[in-house]
């Protein structure tokens, strides 16, 4: 038995795309920007923007295509998931986030951006029914670089 969670907080990329499958199902893709920092070699601060694409099915979908705009910040639990298709001849392999869970965080719309939609008061489940939590958050249960010189910040100065 192994595991396989990965928690996620980042801002979103563009506007989610939300289609439906034949029976009906809707899923919903965002691009989820994550950072980090650590110091170079030459001791300078280098930051790194990690780009994760995401994928809600169901009522998640839903309330991502309702709520969710570039720019938003999230939090997200989930899967990953790798798929391969194959074109011209060429295998491509495409990594997912499978969304589980979601957190609302905000985003623009606090920062005088012009953006005056409402945050919801009330989180939902996956039936966009509320719940007795005061969060924002949302559930849904779906059917490169070189590591080399990598010093985590503040970890250069660790007394061992």
């Amino acid at each position: 038995m192994g595991v396989n969670k990965v928690i996620l907080v980042g801002n979103v990329g563009k506007d989610p795309e939300v289609k439906y499958l034949d029976n009906g199902t809707p899923y919903a893709r965002v691009t989820l920007a994550t950072g980090d920092s650590y110091k170079g070699k030459d001791g300078e601060k280098v930051e790194r923007t990690e780009w994760h694409n995401l994928v809600f099915w169901r009522g998640l979908a839903e309330v991502v295509e309702k709520w969710v705009k570039k720019g938003d910040s999230l939090y997200v639990e989930g899967s990953i998931r790798t798929t391969s298709t194959e074109k011209d001849g060429q295998k491509r392999y495409y990594t997912d986030i499978v969304v589980r869970e979601m957190q609302m965080l905000g985003g623009k719309r606090g920062s005088g951006g012009g953006d005056s939609r409402p945050v919801p008061d009330e989180p939902w489940n996956a039936n966009n029914k509320t719940t007795t939590s005061n969060q924002n958050s949302v559930s849904s249960s779906p059917s490169e670089n070189q590591m080399d010189d990598f010093i985590p910040e503040g970890e250069d100065d660790l007394p061992f």
